[in-house]
């Protein structure tokens, strides 16, 4: 197996594991910052920020690991950035429609993540292959703008059904960082 295969395997591994403490990371450290990277309610569009930060994670471990082991490997930063952008709408084609079916079910919600993760680790392979690319450090750049974002619909939250907590009909942060 080449060594590329073997970083993404790793990769969406570690992006599915590092969703679970990334779910309750606002709600055992509430502050400004992990209200921008971790999910305050349990509105869909909230835990859009699981599937992108848990890549995000991973990509910068990746990242790490290709300047430790001295790996001749290119694009990870930008391959790993549109993963973990692209995973958000592969979750939401999968999703909506059994959502929609069927409620909100736990296992199910689980296993169409897993899917976006492991679909979203292809195309970053296919992406860390190309060595034409000369995008690596605008990267950096992108995800910031994305966490401003995530910011704005976290505390200015769109009035529709992404948004919404199904838990008491709310929208954005209900504590407060103080």
């Amino acid at each position: 197996m080449n060594k590329i295969k073997k970083l993404k395997i790793f990769a969406a591994l570690l992006a599915f594991v590092l969703c679970f403490p990334l779910h309750f990371l606002y709600d055992k450290f509430p502050c400004f910052i992990t209200s921008i990277i971790a999910p305050v309610n349990e509105s869909i569009a909230e835990h859009m920020k699981l599937l992108f930060g848990s890549i995000i994670i991973s990509g910068i471990i990746q990242k790490i690991i290709v300047i430790i082991k001295k790996l001749d490997i290119k694009n990870v930063c930008i391959s790993n950035f549109t993963a973990a952008v692209l995973s958000i709408p592969i979750f939401l084609i999968m999703f909506l429609p059994v959502y929609s079916l069927i409620g909100k079910n736990l296992p199910i919600t689980i296993v169409i993540m897993f899917i976006a993760i492991i679909i979203s680790e292809i195309i970053s392979y296919y992406i860390m292959k190309r060595s034409d690319l000369k995008l690596e450090n605008i990267a950096i750049v992108f995800v910031l703008i994305t966490y401003i974002v995530f910011g704005l619909f976290t505390y200015f939250p769109p009035h529709n059904k992404l948004f919404i907590d199904p838990l008491d009909n709310t929208y954005g942060i209900k504590k407060s960082l103080g």
